[in-house]
């Protein structure tokens, strides 16, 4: 069976929308929480697109909120393919709020889903090849190997039956931490 190969951009979603009162939370700064379902969209939409299926969100790596959205800001969210593994895909997105009165732009938040796609019944099916074009595109996949490998690692040292809390808790000395066992 051949692979067939997409490009980045063939897969790149943006979307913009207006942030409105009733988005806010009670500091009147637009809420996470909105934004993540926002997020939670284009991410959808652009594997869904790079896979040609119905795609669910397996996990979110890595939500880092940079600067806070005002209400009455433009928030524009730029979603590409990063990674692509047998049935799962990175997608990752950019967030920029632009003030449309003064024409200020800033970088808002970064995000990394894993999203993998599948058939009407359920199972997880195959994905197009990821064909890089851009050095950017090479540090991004990167960047997504090494998210995936430190996850693994983590599961591995954390995640087993005979973890030994004892043998940890020098790590925790220069930390706000009292152990109470």
């Amino acid at each position: 069976m051949s692979i067939h190969y997409k490009s980045a951009k063939e897969s790149k979603v943006t979307i913009s929308e207006l942030m409105l009162p009733s988005h806010s939370n009670f500091s009147g700064k637009i809420h996470g929480g909105y934004v993540l379902s926002l997020l939670d969209q284009i991410a959808f939409a652009c594997a869904s697109k790079h896979s040609r299926a119905y795609c669910v969100t397996a996990s979110v790596d890595t939500v880092d909120f940079l600067n806070p959205i005002e209400v009455g800001e433009l928030v524009t969210m730029r979603a590409s393919i990063n990674y692509v593994g047998r049935t799962s895909m990175v997608v990752g997105i950019r967030v920029e709020a632009e003030n449309i009165q003064t024409g200020d732009v800033k970088h808002c938040n970064s995000s990394y889903f894993t999203m993998v796609a599948r058939d009407d019944a359920g199972e997880s099916v195959e994905v197009d090849g990821l064909l890089i074009e851009s050095t950017v595109e090479i540090k991004r996949f990167l960047k997504a190997i090494k998210r995936i490998e430190m996850k693994r690692k983590r599961r591995e040292e954390f995640d087993h039956e005979d973890f030994v809390p004892a043998d940890y808790l020098s790590d925790l000395e220069n930390y706000k931490v009292k152990v109470s066992l």
